[in-house]
Formats: C-alpha cells, sequence, structure tokens
C-alpha cells in the first residue's frame, strides 16, 4: 500500500511528519508503508544484528542498526538492518550516536516478509548502492536463500553451505543454512 503526496510535499516536509509504527518510507514522492514485523523477521533481525555487532562492534569495525531511518539523495529509507563503517558513522561531538543519519549504510539487509513486493525492496537496495552503499542483502525467509547485490557486480543467489559476501574487516563465518537455522528455537 502506498499514500500517494501532493506534488509539493518535499523528503524535507516528509522528515517534518510524525513517525510511524510500523515505519513508512518516502519512495519517488510517496509515502510507503513497511509491513509489521513477523516472527521470523523478528527473529532473524535480531541474531543477523546481534551476530554482526558481537564481531565488529568491539574493534570499531562497523556497527549493525535495527530499524534505522536513513534519509539521502531524494529517500528516505528504514533497512531491517543497516550497517555502517565506524569511521562513517556520524558521532556527535560527545561520542554519542546521533538520532538522524543523512548517509546510505555501507551494507544494507532487508529480510522479505511475505506481503511484501520483493522489486521494492530490490529497488530500495539498488538505490542504496546508486548512493555508495557497498553491499546489499536479501533474505528471503521462503525459499532460504540470500540475494546478494554490489555495485558494478552481477546479483548472486547464495543457498545452502554457501557463506554471503559481507563488509571487509567483519569476520563472520556465515553460511545460508546457519542463517535460516536460527529459526528453530526449540532445539537447543
Amino acid at each position: 500500500m502506498t499514500v500517494s503526496l501532493p506534488n509539493t510535499l518535499s523528503l524535507e516536509e516528509f522528515l517534518k511528519m510524525p513517525e510511524t509504527k510500523p515505519a513508512s518510507e518516502y519512495i519517488r514522492g510517496e509515502i510507503v508503508p513497511k509491513p509489521m514485523p513477523k516472527g521470523k523477521h523478528s527473529r532473524l533481525q535480531l541474531k543477523l544484528c546481534n551476530h554482526i555487532n558481537d564481531r565488529a562492534e568491539r574493534a570499531n569495525i562497523a556497527y549493525a542498526f535495527p530499524e534505522l531511518r536513513c534519509s539521502f539523495g531524494t529517500r528516505s529509507i528504514v533497512p531491517d538492518i543497516a550497517v555502517f563503517e565506524w569511521s562513517r558513522i556520524p558521532f556527535e561531538g560527545d561520542g554519542e550516536v546521533p538520532n538522524d543519519f543523512g548517509l546510505p549504510p555501507d551494507w544494507t539487509i532487508e529480510i522479505l516478509s511475505p506481503e511484501q513486493s520483493s522489486n521494492r525492496v530490490i529497488g530500495n537496495i539498488l538505490y542504496c548502492l546508486q548512493q555508495g552503499s557497498q553491499l546489499g542483502w536479501l533474505v528471503d525467509p521462503a525459499d532460504r536463500s540470500v540475494l546478494i547485490l554490489r555495485s558494478q557486480h552481477e546479483p548472486e543467489l547464495f543457498q545452502g553451505k554457501d557463506a554471503p559476501p559481507v563488509l571487509l574487516g567483519i569476520d563472520l563465518s556465515l553460511s545460508v543454512d546457519t542463517i535460516f537455522g536460527w529459526l528453530k528455537m526449540s532445539e537447543r
């Protein structure tokens, strides 16, 4: 579902509007509500964020933010996970993380929900890549795959024991099977 806006609504005006739950994105002059995350989506999002941050935060390599609004170029999007290299996080003068991120993430991760349009989500990943992101993942729980998008590369589909690429410097050693294995919580 999209909400068409008058031609005069700018990105700046959209950003002054109150936040919604779930979040809405501003894409090509339209407000596009994101679907409410469900169980599989939430589990994968949390586990991926924690896994990335466990390996990248302490060494100041990168940080994975869940549901972070990123406003840059002509869009304001809320990737499921936005990973920023440490040197690109726009820390405030006191060292705190800011509320507003006016730049694309280095690595954007989207987890496809059943009611989402894969092309709309891929469109956001491609836009991030055009604006300077290094890497995009589209995680599809329905077919247990991860589609990898990178600037100047053909898309690649990873499944099973394949280990999808991550940002340089982050040692994840993570296979697609491992990612989707996190959905089973009762087998401990």
